[in-house]
């Protein structure tokens, strides 16, 4: 079964049955809410839709985004990711990480409930797509 994978250098720091994640965050300087919707494959991520609720440093909104219920949704036009690599700093707070899959309800929370609080001494992670016993 295909899942998600996190961690460092190939280290695994949990796994989770997935085939989609969302996640969100809020940018550091602008304070605005950003999410990322990606389907899991066995080759890595295909970013489906991003939502953004303004513009500010570095958040240029595309010309073809739509604004829905507050947020623009557009659809990035990126090939397939192997792997995501995020910063994460106790100064910039945490992500929220969305998963789900057929057989599971969506299940959100920081993502410091699967892999404990962002610290100075580990300022990244990593997100791959992995294989699920």
């Amino acid at each position: 079964m295909l899942g998600l994978c996190l961690g460092l250098a190939g280290s695994i720091w949990a796994q989770m049955p997935a085939e989609q994640i969302t996640l969100s965050w809020t940018h550091t300087i602008e304070k605005i809410r950003w999410a990322e919707d990606y389907r899991i494959l066995p080759n890595g991520f295909i970013l489906e839709q991003a939502r953004v609720k303004g513009s500010g440093a570095g958040m240029e909104i595309p010309a073809d985004a739509v604004l829905k219920n507050g947020s623009w949704h557009y659809q990035p036009k990126l090939p397939v990711l192997p792997m995501l690599k995020l910063g994460r700093t106790p100064e910039a707070g945490d992500y929220r990480l969305c998963v789900s899959s057929a057989n599971t309800e969506q299940q959100c929370h920081p993502m410091s409930f699967w892999v404990g609080e962002p610290t100075a001494a580990q300022p990244s992670i990593e997100l791959w797509g992995c294989n699920i016993k």
